[in-house]
This record gives structure tokens, C-alpha cells and sequence, in this order.
């Protein structure tokens, strides 16, 4: 089956603000993709190219097997797009902007399909101005499913939301998978996205600067590794900070906190040396790397590489 989404050499400027650099990705139908990175680093825009809310300076955009610059009406026909933020009438309730936001629609869900499926029953004759912000994301997202779309983007859906409603919509989200849906999901949340993408894209000053699976990532990574080991006695951290992989080193009494880029070589030298020393191990705990860690070595590369971002102001003027 063909991917769902390709995007080639996409490129986006304002002025003289280059806000999406050559970005190409694929998704392939029935992935959570997440599409990752700091604020600025052109998540949005890409987003907003794809949907057809901008105009690419150049590149090819391909949605569910449509050209998404020639034919932007009939990509609308396919997709569903929930924004950072929805905003309704204040009085308009969860049932009436369903059903209006279904007549755009050849093909669209009856709103009480999806009054039930977001748990927005109690809710479904309120006014929007009464709805907390959970709720409101909630309908953002039944919106975005009211014309049976093929592939749905969430940009940024939980920001802002307590943790109860993120682990909401994080269960929303797993579902849409379980029931085939293709997904693109922009977030700043890495745990959110280590938890639920299929594969990710981490995009930083408007180029990608990786794809993969979480898991791949993490394991390709040179991002290091976090220890706390707890002793019988205390150890010497000059002679801790001389094993094999071994820096950071904070020696506190009889525990000591360190980062390794070589779990096993320094766990291995640990051992030998502790055994020398005749010093037991009261605990070790180890922390391996994550999608964050990842996440913020890489970007900070790209930062040092002298690349130069575009400011945030600029970003929340070409987001509208």
C-alpha cells in the first residue's frame, strides 16, 4: 500500500526567516508518526503545508495518494486536523459544531457516534464556553474524525492539559491506532512520543536531524547513560572517574552518581575495582538513555554546528 503521507524537499521561508529547510519524510499508512522538536524548529509550518492552511516556497507534498499543491479541496476531503488550539462560538455545543463541522463533508460520521466515542456525552448540550480544557480537546479531536478521514494530524494535542486529560487523549490516540488510523502527531512531550509513535522524525532549525523508531534511535545514540550506586564505604570519585566511559562523577559519602557512555565496559571495570577494594554494593541503579536524551543531544549539535534558528516570535507569527 502506498505511504500515506511523502514529503519532499519541502522548503517554507518568511522573509528572510527560513523556517523549513528541505524536509522529506514518508509515513506509511497505519503509523503514529511524530514529528518532534523545540519551538521553532518548524513542526507547524510543515504541518500547515501538509493540510493546505500554507504554500510551500517549493517541494512535493503527497496526501493519501493526492498531489497536496495541485489538489488541496480533495486532501481536505481525506484528512482531519486538530490544531494547537480550536476555537468555537461560546455558546455553540459539542453536538451543534459536529454536526455543522459535518456539512462540510461528502462522507462524515453521525455526532452522536463521536459524542460517545470522546466521552463527551454529559457534555454534549453545553455551551463551549463552559468546557474545561480536556473537554475541549476532546471535540477538537471528534472534529478532526467527523468526515472518516484516512489519516488525521494532532499538532501539539495535549499541551497545556492537565496530567489526567493527557492520559486521556493518550488513550484516544492509542485507540485511533488499534483502529487503523494513519497519524501525525507533533508534540513536545518526548515521553509522550517514545510512548505512542511507531516512528519519529526530530526536526530542529527547519531540517530533520533523524527518523526512526524510538528504540532505534536510542540504541544508535551515543547519548550516555545515568548511574547511582550506593557502597559500603565511600569511593575515591578521581580514581570512579578513571574507568572506562565514566564522567559526571558526583561522590557523595558512600553514594555516587555518574553518566557512562559504555554501560557495559564501566560496569564490567566497576566490578573488578570494587572487588579489589573488598566494597560491597549496597545498591546500583542505571538509567538508560531516552528518547529525550536523544532528543536534546542532537539538537544541541545542530546549535553548535552554528545553524541559525528561527526566533520564536517569528515562529508564532508564521503559525498565525
Amino acid at each position: 500500500m502506498p505511504a500515506h503521507v511523502v514529503v519532499r524537499d519541502l522548503r517554507k521561508s518568511y522573509g528572510e526567516v527560513e523556517a523549513v529547510r528541505g524536509v522529506s519524510f514518508k509515513i506509511e499508512p497505519g503509523e503514529i508518526f511524530g514529528l518532534l522538536g523545540p519551538n521553532g524548529a518548524g513542526k507547524t509550518t510543515t504541518v500547515e503545508c501538509l493540510v493546505g492552511l500554507r504554500e510551500p516556497d517549493s517541494g512535493e507534498l503527497e496526501v493519501c495518494g493526492v498531489d497536496a499543491r495541485r489538489n488541496p479541496r480533495e486532501v481536505k476531503q481525506k484528512i482531519g486536523v486538530a490544531l494547537q488550539t480550536t476555537s468555537l462560538q461560546d455558546k455553540i455545543t459539542p453536538r451543534e459544531a459536529l454536526r455543522l463541522f459535518g456539512s462540510f463533508y461528502r462522507d462524515r460520521v453521525a455526532p452522536e457516534v463521536l459524542i460517545e466515542r470522546f466521552a463527551l456525552t454529559e457534555k454534549a448540550d453545553a455551551c463551549f464556553d463552559t468546557l474545561s480544557g480536556g473537554q475541549r480537546q476532546r471535540l477538537a479531536i471528534a472534529l478532526a474524525f467527523v468526515n472518516r478521514p484516512q489519516l488525521v494530524f494532532l499538532d501539539e494535542p495535549t499541551t497545556g492539559l492537565d496530567p489526567q486529560a493527557r492520559r486521556e487523549l493518550h488513550a484516544a490516540i492509542a485507540r485511533m491506532k488499534a483502529d487503523g488510523y494513519t497519524v501525525l502527531f507533533t508534540t513536545h512531550y518526548l515521553d509522550e512520543a517514545e510512548h505512542l509513535c511507531d516512528r519519529v522524525a526530530i526536526i530542529d532549525r527547519g531540517r530533520i536531524v533523524a527518523e526512526g523508531r524510538p528504540r532505534e534511535l536510542i540504541a544508535q545514540s551515543s547519548a550516555v547513560q545515568s548511574v547511582t550506586l550506593v557502597t559500603s564505604r565511600p569511593l575515591d570519585g578521581a580514581k570512579l572517574a578513571a574507568l572506562p566511559g565514566v564522567s559526571a562523577v558526583v561522590a557523595e559519602g558512600t553514594e555516587s552518581r555518574f553518566q557512562t557512555s559504555h554501560a557495559t565496559a564501566t560496569l564490567g571495570a566497576l566490578t573488578a575495582w570494587l572487588g579489589e577494594l573488598r566494597t560491597e554494593v549496597v545498591e546500583l541503579r542505571v538509567k538508560k538513555a531516552s528518547l529525550e536524551d536523544v532528543f536534546l543531544k542532537l539538537t544541541r549539535e545542530e546549535s553548535r554546528a552554528g545553524f541559525s534558528p528561527p526566533s520564536n516570535e517569528a515562529e508564532d507569527q508564521k503559525a498565525g
